[in-house]
């Protein structure tokens, strides 16, 4: 027992500082330390920029060589952190910790981190300026997308379609080759020292197929001009498939994610939860997304209902009359407004930048004719919340069910708080 209690304890420590670091928790603790990072690279990024001016260099060396040495200092203290919490990491879970650490070492986002520290440590075993390793420091911007979900989304999109982009670079290659081998053959004669070789060709045909056309080198016969107006369309042509592919593939790949987070928002839903897959894909069809900024009025008291909303990103809050309640994730208001076709009773104002699934009152009731069992779900839900409070609804909350009946914030989920 002596023995396993500091191994407990070793482990769990271990465990925290991945989740904080690399575990993709969103506690007080976890968030602190990202702003923190992130705003210590954006720091010492724009230091090492504003570095290169000379003015700017000789008036504030000092500042700028103290957030060097701070930013060397935290990353250094990270990237030892991370490669110890190594063995906690999802894909590392079945190597021993010595194979996990190596795995780490060898892996993109490390070898990134150390590049961002290795400049200030080389100058000082070799008597360096850090001006000459002024790239590696710039490195550090790239430790950003470790914190932004959309550019790790671009990085996996783009490493998904690596062969479809492999493909297209390597028929650009193909097109520069033919381009600057043709203008070289029509050419040499009349512009020898810009076409004498397909090599030196290549700079023209580079310049045309990516459309710049700096206009230093250009063909004066006739068919040196038909090839350069093949060249210039065969460009656009081929710099637009890259573009498609990448462009494509993200689309998709936001569509699925905001599927999959509307697809389980709206089976967690207590009016949809006994719906099998193919009825929610039906209710899904209907449902349009709004994004609402904080302290927007979303519902207000006396309107007609003409849609309900669910929460898919943020926290609403619905001001009754007699008490005021909070909204969250997964939660949803006004269904009963638009059954029972009964103007709203409460303003509803979203408390910080909310995403909502609105279903407009129409589609609602397209729906119930289309699917019956829809209708029926959402008939015997109602029928059920009558049978809780026979008083007389005042709109789609009832008061006195809130006051007979008070419930902690976490269980209004299950009662349709509706203004």
């Amino acid at each position: 027992m002596t023995q396993q209690t500091p191994r407990g304890w070793y482990h769990r420590l271990r465990r925290r500082v991945h989740h904080i670091l690399d575990g993709g928790v969103n506690d007080r603790a976890t968030r602190f330390v990202h702003r923190a990072l992130i705003t210590l690279v954006a720091l010492s990024v724009l230091s090492v920029v504003l570095e290169s001016v000379p003015e700017y260099d000789r008036r504030f060396r000092d500042l700028f060589l103290s957030i060097e040495r701070l930013a060397v200092g935290v990353f250094t203290v990270e990237y030892l952190l991370r490669l110890w919490s190594a063995p906690e990491h999802t894909p590392y879970s079945d190597c021993t910790a010595t194979r996990a650490r190596l795995a780490f070492i060898a892996s993109w986002f490390a070898i990134i981190d150390l590049l961002t520290v290795l400049p200030f440590y080389l100058s000082y075993l070799f008597s360096a300026d850090l001006r000459v390793l002024l790239l590696l420091r710039l490195l550090r911007f790239f430790k950003l997308a470790r914190y932004s979900a959309g550019i790790r989304t671009l990085i996996a999109v783009m490493e998904a379609e690596r062969k479809a982009l492999l493909a297209t670079g390597i028929l650009l290659f193909g097109a520069v080759l033919f381009s600057a081998a043709a203008i070289h053959l029509v050419e040499h004669d009349a512009q020898p020292k810009a076409f004498g070789s397909i090599p030196a060709a290549m700079w023209w045909a580079i310049v045309t197929i990516t459309t710049v056309g700096y206009g230093d080198v250009v063909p004066i016969t006739l068919a040196g001009r038909i090839i350069a107006s093949i060249t210039m369309v065969t460009g656009y042509v081929m710099l637009g498939l890259p573009v498609g592919i990448v462009a494509s593939a993200f689309a998709e790949e936001i569509h699925r994610r905001e599927f999959v987070v509307t697809w389980s928002m709206v089976a967690s839903v207590p009016l949809f939860r006994e719906l099998d897959a193919s009825a929610i894909a039906e209710i899904m069809r209907y449902l349009n997304a709004q994004s609402i900024p904080a302290g927007a009025l979303i519902v207000r008291r006396g309107d007609i209902a003409q849609s309900m909303y669910f929460i898919a990103e943020g926290e609403v809050e619905v001001q009754l009359p007699t008490q005021v309640v909070r909204l969250g994730v997964g939660q949803f208001f006004g269904e009963m407004a638009i059954l029972h076709q009964t103007p709203r009773t409460a303003n509803v104002r979203a408390l910080a930048p909310t995403k909502l699934l609105i279903l407009q009152a129409y589609d609602l009731q397209t729906l119930i004719a289309r699917n019956p069992v829809i209708g029926e779900c959402i008939r015997e839900v109602a029928a059920k919340r009558s049978e809780l409070a026979p008083e007389e609804p005042h709109g789609d909350i009832i008061e006195a069910e809130l006051e007979e009946h008070p419930v902690p914030l976490d269980e209004t989920a299950e009662r349709d708080l509706t203004p």
